[in-house]
């Protein structure tokens, strides 16, 4: 079978690219998801996530090393294995990132990537509830709801905790600043999760020059010579080839995209050759590089009513169920993370460095179960979690064997650097601080985790050492730059050494962004498809 154009992986990047490249009816797409279907209830229900976090039908539920910065632990990766990808399993933050996140980018050697570049390509993917106005997409193809008038009491008084504690209130986290606490805006519509599948791909099915493969695994590229003529597949335990005529554009994620470069032949020399790989382009930087975000949530007792009442009983799952089902309405329909922020850890910076969530719900009684998302405590309580926007540390996710179903080896180095530890440390006291406000120190009874008698910088070190985690933003891994020994893609996407191959996912991003990633992944995608057909006509 052959097509213009291959991609590889139905993800949140897959979905626009697939969008955008067929929509002038002009060229033909095959797109190759190791997944199935989205249409499953718990994908749909936007709460749903703390029931396909763990599936493993849809989920490739990947383990990381075990990792000296979290005290040799093994932290759990979770990675959408479903049309939709990452994005068919996350808690929907919409955030765009600070700008001059982007201007870094650009700035590295990669020209269109600053934020006068990109934000047009931002606005034209959203169709905000809101309505436009300069910040504000709208009419694009992606709905994003304004949770401003349907968040928990407790979410009103974090953002007053917040700005009692001295921080601004904000509006709006992707309008003219990203500093301060807020409601945060989120992919849904009318009740349900608005994926990149939903708002991109389904509408793109029902033409005739796209053609979709689930439940099909992408095993290697297929090169002649120096350039790429499609990939092999297994698909119902049967090998096939997929042919592209113009291009082969990975799309797989952060994780998958590096792997199979690497099952490629595309990767470091050195390392493909300790598995008897045939090195076909020697690129040092594949798999290198990587970057994430680490977050840690601090538990509170609270004194009034939380979700905790409303979601751990039969009978409350029961009435939220039928608010949803009804109505598209109640906590069912939002994310947990109804609110937070992006604020100064200490006033002399000169941006934000921390990004809060707020959660009217606690699993305090749950954290040492391997479901702590489907059990809420038996009593009131709330969390407040941050993680670090720019950690400095970098990881690697390098194949460990010839063997495409063989899961990549993840090692984040966690608090790899005394920047990022320090970082953290600031980051746990913002917590403590506004916590201690009276809007919040009114109703809460105890801190449970880590805990009141934890004081010192060393217990404070240690304990996040012990209980924080990824917070599913790994990045960097096919980073962009011009540079091979550096960078894996240019500015355009291309692989560096290869012809007729892309990268279109977090894996180019040459940092990380100051918050949720899912937003900037989608604007990659459209930037790409950009690129892509601009070439075509070239």
């Amino acid at each position: 079978m052959e097509f213009d154009y291959v991609i590889v992986g139905a993800g949140s990047a897959g979905c626009v690219l697939a969008e955008a490249l067929t929509r002038d009816g002009r060229s033909t797409v095959a797109i190759v998801e190791a997944g199935g279907s989205d249409r499953r209830f718990f994908v749909q229900m936007p709460l749903g996530y703390g029931k396909t976090f763990y599936d493993r039908t849809i989920n490739w539920n990947y383990m990381a090393e075990p990792d000296p910065g979290l005290n040799g632990q093994r932290d759990y990766w979770p990675r959408g294995k479903i049309l939709g990808g990452s994005g068919s399993l996350n808690a929907m933050v919409w955030i765009r990132g600070d700008r001059r996140d982007y201007d870094g980018w650009a700035a590295e050697g990669n020209p269109g990537w600053a934020w006068r570049d990109v934000f047009p390509v931002f606005k034209s993917l959203e169709h905000n509830e809101a309505g436009a106005d300069e910040w504000r997409g709208h009419g694009g193809p992606l709905h994003i709801t304004d949770a401003s008038r349907r968040q928990h009491p407790l979410t009103d008084r974090f953002i007053k905790a917040g700005v009692e504690a001295g921080f601004a209130f904000n509006r709006d986290f992707n309008g003219p600043s990203q500093e301060g606490v807020g409601i945060y805006q989120l992919n849904t519509k009318d009740g349900w999760r608005m994926s990149a599948s939903k708002a991109f791909l389904k509408p793109a099915l029902k033409r005739q020059n796209l053609r979709l493969f689930k439940r099909t695994q992408a095993t290697r590229i297929l090169l002649e010579g120096r350039r790429a003529r499609g990939i092999e597949i297994m698909r119902a335990g049967r090998r096939m080839v997929l042919a592209a005529r113009r291009e082969v554009i990975l799309a797989a994620g952060a994780l998958n995209s590096p792997q199979l470069l690497q099952l490629s032949g595309i990767g470091p020399a050195a390392h493909l050759r300790s598995l008897g790989v045939e090195v076909m382009t020697d690129s040092p930087a594949v798999g290198h590089h990587m970057q994430d975000h680490l977050g840690i949530n601090y538990v509170f007792k609270a004194s009034v009513p939380t979700l905790n009442e409303v979601l751990r009983p039969w009978w409350g799952k029961l009435r939220a169920g039928m608010e949803f089902l009804l109505a598209g309405q109640g906590p069912l329909s939002l994310s947990l993370n109804q609110g937070g922020g992006f604020v100064k850890s200490r006033p002399e910076l000169e941006r934000p460095d921390t990004q809060l969530y707020m959660q009217a719900i606690s699993t305090f009684t749950a954290q040492k179960g391997t479901r702590p998302l489907l059990e809420p405590d038996p009593f009131p309580g709330y969390a407040i979690g941050m993680s670090s926007c720019r950690p400095e540390t970098r990881g690697t996710c390098l194949i460990r064997s010839a063997d495409p179903f063989d899961p990549p080896a993840i090692r984040a180095n966690a608090y790899g650097t005394d920047a990022d530890i320090g970082h953290m440390l600031d980051g746990v006291k913002v917590i403590r601080r506004i916590a201690s406000q009276p809007s919040l120190a009114d109703i809460t009874v105890e801190e449970l985790a880590p805990g009141a008698n934890v004081t010192s910088d060393e217990a404070l070190i240690e304990d996040f050492r012990d209980r924080s985690g990824t917070v599913y933003h790994p990045c960097g891994t096919a980073r962009m730059g011009a540079d091979i020994t550096v960078g894996v893609v240019d500015a355009r996407l291309r692989v560096h050494g290869v012809e007729g191959l892309r990268v279109a996912d977090a894996s180019v991003f040459p940092f990380v962004i100051s918050g949720n990633t899912n937003a900037p992944v989608m604007m990659v995608a459209a930037k790409a498809a950009s690129m892509i057909l601009e070439d075509r006509e070239g």
